[in-house]
């Protein structure tokens, strides 16, 4: 490809946002396009034009693949992507002249040079007898707070704390707009440990130029001492060797899937499996939001090889004061120049793409098309909500029913009925709205926090999304001979299903079962 070189460009996205333009494929147009770019979007401000060409997707090749997999590439990659892409002129010649544009020899020209993306970093401080060995300053007239003093040595210098990073999260609560004082008070209460996310000035000015604001879902890990691990298994005779327990919390909402009892000498065990290690993704696929048995078909799809990222009650515990997933590991491992590596770590083969969440990347916000088709016994939930009032969640959803198998969940905020929004329709209304659909459902819905953050940023969640820059997932239950053989799949092990508990209602409110 001598003469054609390449260009990367890295994009980062915020939650409830796109990256700024459409991919296209056109009649008797070669390649997929770059189209109606947003102005002042993501992509725009990297350096992307109309009619360019992409030729890779996080390092792949896609020239040449069908459209819909080079869209799902795209939309796996969460919160960044980076794609090597041609301008349109230089694309159209290289294809008269039979150009082999997947040439590895190629030397692509970053647009920020050939480097790491730019990205915050979490920095996990305990405190030793002597302090944590820095001081902050407040500037008039800059914001937020940068680091004065490191102490080499320290505590601080060995977390990866450097003098002038600006202070923006402690313990996953944002202090950008916070006095001196209150940040000093924060930290002192904060007690034996602490959790920054901190920014260098390179890095800040690069999300500034950009209007983007820097959350804990876009940085890199690797200062953090305690890390996620990931368990490459292979199938035994007897499974995987371990059983799979889901915690609640005293509201019946699932809070976690744990690892337990896990047989001596069986795969999990060989592959690092420890008990009570809690689990965050499948196949780099975040299982936070799954229920029970959805993680465990997750498991069974993997066929003879599954991968999963786990954590220790330490990484666990220090996740979980940044408020941020440990999903960001695997961001960390799928840097441009090793994709490889990415796979690799996932047991993935190199043709399938893993999926790692955005939100992000703390939590993906992405509402759910459910398409169901009645059963002899209904629909499988209940529809709860306050008579004459507007808002309903679903409740009870009967495990392995046509709603369980669509996707709803209970806690699911509904948002649309068959096209219809329902945001401000009573309870009576939707429910007559479902009785009257007849034998077909498709409902849009959304988890509560997904639907809180969406519409804290003013993000309208309609079906709508489910075009090419999709906030959605659609989810359709199986036909009675697809769940046959679903459930004649090899078995995981996992904990016997609980009897589902009936929910307590107050007075004023009441259920309906469809």
């Amino acid at each position: 490809m001598a003469g054609y070189k390449s260009k990367v460009i890295s994009l980062t996205k915020r939650p409830g946002h796109s990256f700024g333009f459409y991919l296209r494929v056109e009649h008797a147009v070669d390649g997929h396009l770059i189209r109606c770019l947003e102005m002042g979007g993501p992509a725009e401000l990297a350096g992307m034009k109309d009619g360019d060409r992409i030729l890779r997707v996080n390092g792949t090749f896609v020239d040449g693949l069908p459209h819909s997999e080079v869209v799902d590439m795209v939309r796996n990659s969460g919160a960044s992507v980076i794609f090597h892409i041609l301008d349109e002129a230089s694309y159209v010649r290289a294809k008269k002249k039979g150009v082999t544009l997947s040439d590895p020899q190629s030397t692509p020209v970053a647009n920020g040079g050939a480097k790491p993306a730019l990205k915050p970093k979490l920095c996990y401080l305990v405190k030793h007898s002597s302090g944590y060995g820095f001081s902050i300053r407040s500037v008039t007239g800059e914001q937020g707070l940068f680091m004065i003093e490191v102490i080499q040595g320290s505590v601080a210098d060995r977390a990866g704390v450097s003098v002038n990073d600006r202070l923006l999260e402690i313990n996953g609560e944002n202090v950008e707009g916070s006095t001196h004082d209150q940040v000093v008070d924060m930290i002192k209460q904060a007690g034996s440990s602490i959790m920054f996310l901190l920014v260098d000035g390179e890095t800040d000015k690069h999300y500034q130029n950009k209007h983007m604001k820097i959350g804990a879902w876009l940085a890199t890990a690797k200062h953090l001492p305690h890390k996620p691990h990931v368990i490459n298994m292979s199938k035994g005779p007897d499974g995987y060797g371990f059983f799979l327990r889901e915690e609640k919390n005293q509201k019946g909402k699932i809070i976690c899937h744990m690892c337990k009892d896990i047989d001596r000498g069986g795969p999990a065990e060989k592959a690092g499996l420890k008990e009570m290690d809690r689990l965050v993704a499948v196949d780099g696929q975040e299982v936070d939001s799954c229920s029970h048995h959805q993680v465990v078909d997750k498991i069974r799809q993997s066929g003879n090889n599954c991968s999963l990222l786990v954590v220790d009650k330490d990484t666990d515990q220090m996740y979980k004061q940044a408020k941020v997933s440990p999903i960001v590991f695997l961001e960390d491992m799928e840097d441009s120049n090793s994709p490889p590596s990415y796979r690799e770590a996932l047991n993935l083969p190199a043709s399938v793409q893993p999926s790692t969440p955005v939100q992000h990347r703390k939590e993906e916000l992405k509402p759910k098309l459910c398409k169901m088709e009645k059963a002899s016994t209904g629909y499988g939930f209940h529809l709860n909500g306050i008579q004459g009032v507007s808002g309903n969640h679903i409740k009870e959803v009967v495990r392995s029913g046509v709603a369980d198998r669509a996707g709803l969940e209970d806690d699911n905020i509904v948002v649309e009925v068959n096209g219809v929004n329902v945001e401000q329709s009573s309870h009576e209304e939707v429910v007559e709205m479902i009785r009257s659909s007849g034998s077909s459902l498709e409902m849009l819905v959304a988890d509560k926090s997904v639907y809180d953050q969406l519409k804290a940023q003013g993000v309208s969640i309609t079906r709508l999304l489910l075009g090419e820059t999709s906030h959605a997932q659609v989810h359709t239950a199986d036909t009675p001979e697809e769940e046959e053989k679903r459930e004649a799949r090899p078995e995981t092990p996992a904990e016997p299903a609980r009897e589902r508990t009936a929910s307590s209602s107050s007075e004023d409110s009441f259920d309906e079962r469809l």
